[in-house]
């Protein structure tokens, strides 16, 4: 995880917490020896990234590697359905 630089923050984040959470968040800060922000924002920073990667990247056996692996390399069959989603015109170009 790249270092969270004090010198380049511009965007500004605001957040309520319960006192409880409040406690623990310091506390957690103390021992990891960062500022509260640095700790949140490393925390939330690396939950953004796992929760990115997770959309990306999935572990699978060899065994099911290899059948995606063959589903793949299976030439192209007609697909209709496909066919008439890829000439519409996407919803987000209409006006």
């Amino acid at each position: 995880m790249p270092a969270i630089s004090t010198t380049t923050r511009s965007a500004r984040l605001g957040l309520r917490a319960t006192p409880e959470q409040e406690t623990i968040l310091r506390r957690a800060a103390e021992v990891a020896h960062k500022s509260l922000t640095d700790f949140i924002l490393d925390a939330a920073y690396q939950a953004a990234e796992q929760t990115l990667l997770d959309q990306r990247l999935f572990m699978v056996s060899g065994s099911q590697y290899q059948a995606l692996l063959d589903m793949l390399d299976r030439p192209e069959s007609d697909n209709p359905g496909l066919a008439d989603l890829f000439s519409r015109r996407p919803v987000w170009t209409r006006k």
